[in-house]
């Protein structure tokens, strides 16, 4: 009876450069995404077509999967351009495209496998499907989907799922916010967001009396699925995404490092079930600590039923910036020195931070630590009983810093002699099998003395390679010089590398299917920007096409659709007008300096939009 084939799980790492990328490897993912030269949505995270072959060649060597984003909207003018981008991509062995615009699926190009990005907003069952059907080999969740709609998403369709499972959170959904545009003229679906969600604002109704001061009310907490990577396993998720393209290597080496170790966990327990997309063990030279790396405090979002403020906030309205670790509490505070009530153990160099009497975000470095007391370099008051964060650990990043993990394959070796031929086989975890032989000059002498352990400890030195050696069989009973044995052991490892570059399997495109959109009108929202991208929609019969907001023709009237969003702030301070008893007026502003934006609760869907004023 055949066996049932293995599920396999992914682990997806964020990369803003090779180097990172080639970390996030070493630390243990099973797939990397990294921005090309440009049409990336970080356009500050773009790689140059020679770095990401370096990745390319590096993650191939265990399997690894690449992925590049090309998940911009694209205009007619550039259509061009990235066309002859993505065949450079192929040429260079980039495992798959992440996209939004759809004109690349009217593009004359290679058959490279084609990944719908998170801003393609797939949060339908239909959409997925529709996705699918029209040549897409992976779908990117949208962040606000519960498990209950993962598992109806997953009922619909074959191909791999991937969920958003750490990182910084848009409170849009993902590919629907005009917000930066509208306001500052840069566009998000042009990888220059200007993080407006991160502004403070003030609430006001339509007589401008002012509600709430200077909070930062659209700026949501960091995901945090680490204790729902079994529920989302369950529910149909096989790839886990771990936002981050602008993050720097030590938070991408934390954080891989930390759910390797989640997912492994789970895999060992179902072992019949599921297994790792790569292979390699990630010998580490830290212990990943995710409280210690960027983080504005964490939430599940809307994985899990949706619940009141008051047990379960989803937003960081106080500060945008990284919360990090409560480490104490403040005693006294008398000019340089701070007396602390903590359990933690401090450095000299930390980074510390604290809310004020008026709710305001401050920081300092410490100086020098005396036992439970902080010094710093300035004379400094902190009100008794204030709670301390720690925002940088010195000693934890002077480590990371340092790191010299690495990720090994597994070689098993078998010595064999027959008529002055020496063979080695060799076997690697991957599954490639081969033999490298070396003809003789002469026979080889029986061995006078034991032999087995110069034999072993030769074989065993596999210097700066990536391979480590599993179980090794010797002739114990020949003397084999120990140059012989040496360059033979070189040259199966150099095969064992060539035989990788050959075995190495791709994906590639889907076929697309003819069928019909599921809607027939696209709105702004929907981000056409292009005549291929609308060719693609008309081929599936859309009868009515309105541009993107970001196209030349576009005209802004004002009533536009800027942010849509599962969060909301009635709920978050405590106000929902369905469960609360504290009723604000239904009209409602988010006020700043230079932007005043009317906030618009849809309590039927529990979401809200926000349009510009």
């Amino acid at each position: 009876m055949k066996s049932k084939k293995k599920i396999e799980l992914e682990l997806l790492a964020p990369a803003k450069n090779a180097t990172i990328a080639i970390a996030a490897i070493n630390s243990g993912a099973d797939a990397v995404y990294i921005g090309a030269t440009r049409y990336g949505a970080r356009y500050s995270a773009g790689n140059s077509i020679d770095d990401i072959k370096l990745v390319v060649n590096y993650a191939h060597q265990f399997n690894v999967k690449v992925y590049v984003t090309i998940n911009t909207i694209i205009y007619d003018n550039e259509l061009c351009e990235v066309q002859n981008l993505i065949l450079e991509l192929y040429k260079i062995g980039v495992d798959a495209l992440i996209v939004q615009d759809m004109s690349v699926l009217r593009m004359v190009i290679p058959p490279i496998a084609l990944h719908a990005s998170t801003q393609c907003d797939i949060r339908l069952a239909e959409k997925a499907e529709f996705l699918e059907k029209v040549g897409f080999s992976q779908l990117v969740l949208a962040r606000e989907l519960s498990l209950e709609e993962i598992k109806l998403i997953r009922s619909r369709v074959k191909v791999p799922l991937e969920a958003f499972i750490h990182g910084a959170l848009c409170v849009s959904y993902s590919g629907r916010c005009g917000v930066s545009y509208a306001c500052v003229g840069r566009s998000a679906n042009r990888g220059e967001c200007a993080q407006i969600c991160r502004l403070p604002f003030n609430l006001e109704d339509d007589q401008g009396n002012r509600i709430i001061n200077n909070r930062h009310l659209l700026s949501l907490k960091d995901l945090n699925q680490s204790k729902n990577i079994s529920l989302l396993i369950e529910a149909g998720v096989s790839s886990f995404k771990i936002e981050g393209r602008l993050k720097d290597i030590e938070y991408v080496r934390t954080v891989v490092a930390y759910y390797r170790n989640i997912i492994d966990n789970y895999i060992e327990l179902h072992n019949d079930t599921y297994t790792r997309s790569s292979f390699g063990k990630s010998v580490l030279s830290f212990r990943p600590q995710i409280n210690k790396v960027f983080n504005r405090s964490f939430t599940t979002y809307f994985l899990n039923k949706r619940r009141l403020h008051n047990s379960c906030s989803i937003a960081s309205i106080n500060t945008p910036k990284s919360s990090g670790e409560i480490i104490g509490e403040v005693i006294s505070t008398k000019g340089c020195y701070i007396k602390l009530k903590t359990k933690s153990v401090l450095n000299n160099g930390d980074g510390l931070s604290y809310f004020d009497e008026k709710g305001i975000y401050c920081g300092f470095r410490v100086n020098r630590v005396e036992g439970n007391n902080i010094i710093t370099s300035i004379p400094i008051s902190i009100r008794k009983g204030t709670i301390l964060y720690r925002t940088l650990d010195k000693n934890y990043n002077d480590i990371l810093e340092k790191d010299t993990s690495k990720r090994k394959i597994i070689v098993n070796f078998k010595l064999r002699y027959c008529r002055e031929v020496l063979c080695l086989d060799a076997l690697d975890e991957r599954g490639n099998n081969i033999t490298a032989t070396t003809l003789l000059s002469e026979e080889l002498e029986i061995a006078k003395s034991e032999q087995a352990q110069k034999q072993i400890d030769i074989l065993n030195k596999t210097g700066n390679t990536i391979y480590e050696v599993g179980k090794i069989e010797v002739l114990d009973n020949y003397f084999v010089p120990s140059s012989i044995l040496a360059e033979l052991k070189r040259k199966a490892l150099k095969i064992l590398d060539t035989a990788q570059k050959t075995n190495y399997k791709y994906e590639y495109r889907r076929e697309e299917q003819d069928l019909l959109y599921y809607k027939n009108e696209l709105e702004p929202t929907d981000n056409v920007s292009n005549k291929l991208s609308n060719l693609f929609y008309k081929d599936h019969g859309v009868k009515n096409i309105v541009n993107a907001i970001e196209h030349n023709d576009y005209k802004f009237t004002g009533s536009e659709t800027l942010m849509h969003t599962r969060y909301c702030i009635l709920r978050e301070i405590g106000c929902c007008r369905k469960y609360s008893d504290k009723k604000l007026p239904i009209k409602l502003y988010l006020v700043n300096d230079k932007i005043k934006l009317r906030v618009e609760t849809d309590c039927v869907n529990c979401e809200m939009k926000i349009y510009k004023c």
